[in-house]
């Protein structure tokens, strides 16, 4: 698939208004994407655990204007306007326009709300995106339903909505496009697996084994504040930065691993990895011009005290980070109970107002 090929032909319909509601998971990426080219083009592949209970739930209302020489929209948050998130709904309405041309004959309300602390290193951008961009997307369904009904079967109609939406909330947010399906999806082209593409996630495409369903994710908030920079100041810091190629080579043989480890169940190499990568994250944060830290104080005493567990006991838990403090602790199902225990016993203390998240892989965005 190109550009091109999310270009619609024609629209059939005429919709004067109407109302969608769609509910986007977050997602959190295992091998990390940091640093991107013109047009939300990653410089590195990715992968990502769908979450399931951390989700965007965003209803867009539309109805037909008489000008067609502006974007008309207004946004709430919780049910209160939210006017600082508009310059961003501007930018994306932009970059989208000529995959979606109807974007200028509608007013839009949209209304949003997270599970979730908002700006928190809880990939909020990547579930409000991708929830906007199926909203958009069950519009523009309706728009041209007639046309393609006729052409192609039903599962081909969706998969292709579904492509395109995902080709869509990437840009709006790079990770977005990670959180439509779900529950492993790679964003990136990547040699080892087919399909893949820098244009859009695609649900991982080879085996995985049992001790990788049901994964879950419990994330301690350590920092429910908004992150003193924003993943797209990091990202941009990538370029000229003195170790960015070897990461980007890092990112792609890690990758590759992983696909032998998912196949195989090793736990004790995914927890290699995934830790690997998170460390890695944010020490291309720290040597960057300007360098910055995301972690906090109680984000370390939380991966020592999850080192110091695993030693011990010989259990599979283990930690990843996004792009801030909060820190997403990783275990099988099978090792659940003993892996809570300890968070709640030992990790809760570090938490903001002792607040965190049990969550686990989810399934991708669902219409509501």
């Amino acid at each position: 698939m190109t550009e091109q090929d999310f270009i619609p032909k024609t629209y059939s319909k005429k919709v004067e208004r109407g109302c969608y509601t769609w509910s986007s998971p977050s997602n959190i990426a295992l091998v990390k994407y940091w640093g991107k080219r013109e047009h939300q083009i990653p410089e590195n592949p990715s992968i990502s655990f769908t979450l399931d209970a951390c989700r965007t739930t965003t209803t867009l209302s539309f109805s037909k204007k008489d000008s067609h020489k502006y974007f008309s929209f207004e946004v709430l948050l919780d049910g209160k306007p939210k006017n600082d998130f508009e310059p961003k709904i501007e930018t994306f309405f932009k970059r989208i326009e000529a995959y979606l041309p109807f974007l200028k004959d509608y007013h839009f309300k949209i209304e949003t709300s997270n599970t979730f602390p908002h700006s928190s290193g809880i990939a909020s951008s990547a579930s409000g995106m991708s929830a906007l961009a199926l909203c958009l997307i069950s519009l523009e369904k309706q728009l041209v339903m007639d046309v393609m009904s006729s052409a192609v079967e039903t599962t081909q109609i969706e998969s292709y909505f579904n492509q395109k939406a995902s080709f869509l909330a990437r840009l709006g947010s790079g990770s977005a496009c990670r959180s439509i399906e779900g529950d492993l999806v790679v964003w990136g082209n990547h040699k080892d697996i087919d399909g893949s593409s820098d244009l859009f996630g695609i649900k991982y495409p080879f085996e995985v084994h049992n001790n990788f369903k049901n994964y879950h994710d419990t994330i301690l908030l350590v920092d429910k504040g908004e992150k003193q920079v924003s993943s797209t100041v990091g990202h941009n810091l990538m370029h000229n930065h003195p170790f960015a190629e070897e990461r980007f080579k890092q990112a792609n043989q890690n990758l590759s691993k992983l696909t032998h480890v998912f196949k195989v169940g090793n736990l004790k190499a995914f927890t290699e990895i995934v830790e690997s990568e998170a460390l890695t994250l944010h020490a291309m944060m720290m040597t960057s011009l300007p360098y910055f830290i995301l972690m906090k104080p109680n984000t370390l005493e939380i991966i020592n005290k999850i080192w110091n567990f695993r030693n011990e006991t010989g259990l599979n838990i283990c930690f990843t980070l996004d792009a801030g403090a909060n820190v997403h602790v990783l275990y099988p199902e099978s090792e659940a109970k003993k892996a809570l225990e300890f968070i709640q016993n030992e990790l809760v203390a570090y938490c903001q107002n002792g607040h965190y998240i049990c969550d686990r892989i989810g399934f991708g965005a669902k219409q509501l």
